[in-house]
């Protein structure tokens, strides 16, 4: 069963949003040593119900994105098409942590694929 891990949170000018979030929520940003502009957002204590996040520059009409984890995102993405959804993003892998794809349900929602594999690259 797929279950929301991580949420995308996308804007023209990531860093200005920093504050924003931090004051009102108090969650804490930490900027990622990857190959982009990316910051990880931590919503709160690892022993509270909750996911943390991520914020980035904004690459489509989407502003944000929930990702689900599945075991294997090529087959995840066949089912999508196959059930008259779209993909947006081919898989592809984000260094370190895993494969990575996007898609959209047959109204227009968007969604994240991950599938966990530290050497991705």
């Amino acid at each position: 069963m797929a279950r929301v891990v991580h949420f995308d949170i996308s804007a023209k000018d990531p860093k200005s949003l920093v504050p924003f979030y931090e004051s009102i929520f108090g969650w804490t940003f930490e900027k990622w040593d990857g190959p982009m502009e990316y910051w990880l957002i931590t919503t709160g204590p690892a022993s509270e119900p909750g996911i943390n996040g991520g914020l980035g520059l904004r690459q489509s009409d989407s502003s944000t994105v929930n990702t689900l984890d599945v075991p294997d995102v090529d087959a995840a993405l066949e089912q999508v098409k196959a059930h008259g959804g779209q993909v947006l993003q081919e898989k592809g892998p984000i260094p370190g942590v895993g494969w990575f794809a996007q898609f959209a349900d047959p109204e227009g929602n968007q969604f994240g694929l991950m599938q966990s594999d530290e050497s991705a690259r």
